[in-house]
């Protein structure tokens, strides 16, 4: 059995998929978790990574396990209780979701600080261990989706910088292959798409997926700021826009490692656009 940690998530839903379609028993958890959240067949177990002891019941019997940092609530997660259970109830393969900015920005406690606690304990855990680190999501489009459909716009800084931002599903993909695979024991994989894009160009790519034109703003740092204050921590919105507006050579670094863990090319965002235009609708 295979346990998905963060299973209603943008990675967490395609993995889930993708370990069903393989036929794997899959157990789906989530702090909010509903029926028709996972695919039929799939059990759904509600459980909080803070409370690492309700874990221990749907852990039992587990083979293998994908964790998930918890996003916003990572910094009260303790990581080494939550693999001292999945240890303990058998569990002999973890693949952790972390982060390319523990490596890109080590000294930010936001991006690569917390994620550094997780890889060691996971890297001292004595159970197989697979690391993944993907760049931006692409699914952090979605942050426009308001404005695409109420006005046809989308705003955001450094319009003409590129990142080479992740399909969501191509991690998801990428974590099922180390989850079932022992081969992967002891990798740690930067996860990239196959090019460099721009908000300005992920804007044109959604207004092509949606066959309507979107007039892009490009807003001004502090513009960018005042609008993330409401829904993101002021250090994380710091180290965040430092990203976007100057990213280092690694932050743009195109990384082979979704093809040759997938044998194919990853999906470009126009790809993941195309897939998702009924959200922008």
């Amino acid at each position: 059995m295979i346990v998905v940690t963060g299973a209603t998530g943008n990675v967490g839903r395609p993995l889930v998929e993708a370990l069903k379609a393989a036929d794997e028993e899959v157990t789906a958890v989530s702090r909010r978790m509903s029926d028709a959240a996972v695919p039929e067949g799939v059990r759904d177990r509600q459980a909080d990574l803070a409370d690492p002891e309700s874990l221990r019941p749907i852990l039992d019997g587990a083979d293998a396990m994908f964790l998930h940092d918890g996003g916003a609530s990572a910094h009260l997660l303790s990581p080494r209780d939550i693999l001292d259970v999945a240890k303990a109830s058998g569990v002999g393969r973890i693949v952790l979701l972390s982060s390319i900015g523990v490596v890109t920005r080590p000294q930010s406690a936001s991006h690569g600080g917390m994620m550094q606690s997780f890889e060691e304990a996971v890297r001292q855990s004595d159970m197989d261990w697979t690391i993944l680190r993907p760049s931006n999501f692409n699914s952090n489009a979605y942050a426009w989706i308001a404005t695409v459909r109420a006005q046809r716009t989308i705003a955001a800084p450094f319009g003409d910088v590129g990142v080479p931002g992740i399909d969501p599903a191509d991690i998801g993909e990428v974590a099922a292959a180390a989850l079932q695979d022992s081969g992967h024991a002891g990798q740690i994989y930067e996860l990239t798409g196959p090019a460099l894009t721009t908000p300005r160009q992920r804007a044109e790519a959604i207004s092509e997926a949606l066959g309507e034109p979107i007039q892009f703003i490009e807003q001004t740092r502090d513009q960018a700021r005042t609008q993330m204050l409401q829904f993101m921590p002021e250090a994380v919105i710091e180290t965040t826009l430092d990203v976007w507006g100057a990213p280092n050579a690694a932050e743009q670094r195109i990384s082979p490692d979704v093809e040759q863990v997938l044998g194919r090319a990853p999906r470009t965002f126009a790809d993941w656009a195309k897939r998702n235009v009924a959200a922008f609708r």
